[in-house]
């Protein structure tokens, strides 16, 4: 067998890739509801508001991902918030993404919507849950 087989290694590298993105996401999800990690200009928000629903479906759907359970429809959703995100609050800023500090937002907006394509890759609930159906 071939060591660099992308049929072994290509769903294991999407799954490590979904475990990274989803821990890093799920940090503005609790920044932003509980002030944990304690980032500097990054307060915690009124639950019921626009940023506390970010912070919930940030936090929920990062958690979501990070197990791999649902992931292609919660992926989706959170291309969603990434896009609207972008154009609420950097798109007014300026037309380029490099000016209008939006490129996190469009990098995670088009990975996303790469998992809600893609699925969840191995080491997820969804894998485990197709081999057992």
């Amino acid at each position: 067998m071939d060591r660099f087989d992308t049929t072994l290694w290509a769903p294991r590298v999407l799954g490590l890739l979904r475990i990274v993105t989803a821990f890093m996401f799920i940090q503005h999800g609790t920044a932003k509801l509980f002030g944990l990690p304690a980032v500097e200009g990054m307060g915690t928000v009124e639950l019921m508001s626009i940023y506390g629903l970010a912070g919930v479906l940030e936090s929920v759907g990062g958690l979501m991902l990070l197990l791999g359970l649902f992931t292609r429809p919660v992926a989706f959703v959170l291309s969603g918030q990434m896009a609207f995100a972008y154009f609420m609050a950097h798109a007014p800023q300026g037309f380029l993404p490099i000016a209008n500090h939006g490129e996190l937002a469009v990098q995670w907006c088009f990975l996303f919507l790469y998992f809600a394509a893609a699925g969840a890759g191995a080491f997820s609930i969804d894998a485990a849950r197709k081999r057992a159906g």
